[in-house]
């Protein structure tokens, strides 16, 4: 492989890509929950649409924070700082932007399709997603509040949705069914806020050289703590509130054990006196584990037969 294929395949983060089928499962199964079937043709098709939609946004991250300078003043993670690809190969960002625009476009390509197949309810957030892909990275993380939300807004509310729409027969789609499938996305939504905003904490002191307005760099460290504990009680509460009025089986509370780790982290964190990179490092991992777990054993549990 040449320098430049290893560039562009380490800037799309291959190992953060498993988020998205993660999510998209979710939808999946919400449809065969809510219905009993699913069209599994159009459910590949939605997952290789997400899939680059996701290399779509991470590329052009990578792209704009080379492009910045902002590459040469994080200290990398493996959870934070990007891939280091093209501060390694900068001949390579051509080939990097070239590879989120050819992303981007089969995104949008798949989405018409979608649209053509199952109706123009998808058209708005495909339209929202396609917007966010394309400001977070230079506009969206200007914005705290924004940037807080945008993250979990695209694999929650937008992929689980979109996922469970185009999956489904129209027919059964129905507001009912959507307001159900909006609360099931609430516990990707709260996590995946999560998982990044605990990513950006290393990144504060780097992310003000270069402009960047992120939670963590307008409110602190303490407070955005105290937010990611929010969004953790909020997942929690919006599994219990699904289960409770019978949308989700009563086993779908072992979605509480993953949660419980991204509050493990929490605690953690919580007695750090100061960003200590090396010392973060265990709970930016509890809060990936948080993150790909919670959505996954959500979805596992409705798609069981026990009752």
């Amino acid at each position: 492989m040449s320098t430049i294929s290893l560039a562009v395949m380490r800037s799309t983060r291959p190992a953060f890509l498993l988020l998205t089928p993660v999510c998209v499962l979710l939808g999946i199964a919400a449809g065969i929950h809510f219905h009993g079937e699913i069209s599994l043709k159009l459910a590949v098709l939605v997952m290789i649409g997400a899939v680059s939609a996701h290399i779509a946004a991470n590329t052009f991250n990578e792209y704009f924070d080379f492009t910045s300078g902002l590459d040469s003043l994080t200290n990398k993670t493996p959870f934070s700082g990007g891939s280091g690809a093209l501060p390694e190969q900068p001949h390579a960002q051509f080939w990097v932007l070239a590879a989120a625009c050819v992303s981007l476009a089969l995104t949008i390509a798949i989405g018409v399709a979608l649209v053509n197949i199952v109706g123009s309810t998808l058209l708005i957030l495909g339209l929202i997603g396609v917007v966010t892909i394309l400001a977070y990275t230079r506009i969206l993380n200007r914005q705290p509040w924004l940037c807080l939300i945008a993250p979990g807004l695209g694999f929650g509310p937008l992929m689980v949705l979109g996922t469970y729409i185009s999956v489904t027969a129209p027919e059964l789609v129905t507001a009912k069914h959507l307001i159900h499938v909006l609360l099931l996305s609430l516990v990707p939504f709260c996590v995946v806020n999560n998982l990044l905003l605990l990513n950006q904490l290393p990144d504060v002191e780097a992310d003000k050289k270069v402009g960047r307005k992120t939670f963590p760099i307008r409110y602190g460290v303490s407070a955005s703590l105290q937010i990611y504990r929010i969004f953790l009680i909020a997942a929690g509460i919006s599994m219990a509130y699904a289960i409770f009025i019978g949308i989700a089986p009563w086993y779908a509370a072992i979605t509480l054990l993953p949660l419980a780790l991204g509050y493990s982290a929490y605690r953690g964190l919580r007695k750090q006196a100061q960003i200590v990179v090396s010392d973060f490092l265990p709970y930016l991992g509890r809060n990936v584990a948080t993150a790909l777990l919670a959505p996954l054993v959500y979805a596992v549990a409705l798609l069981m037969p026990l009752r």
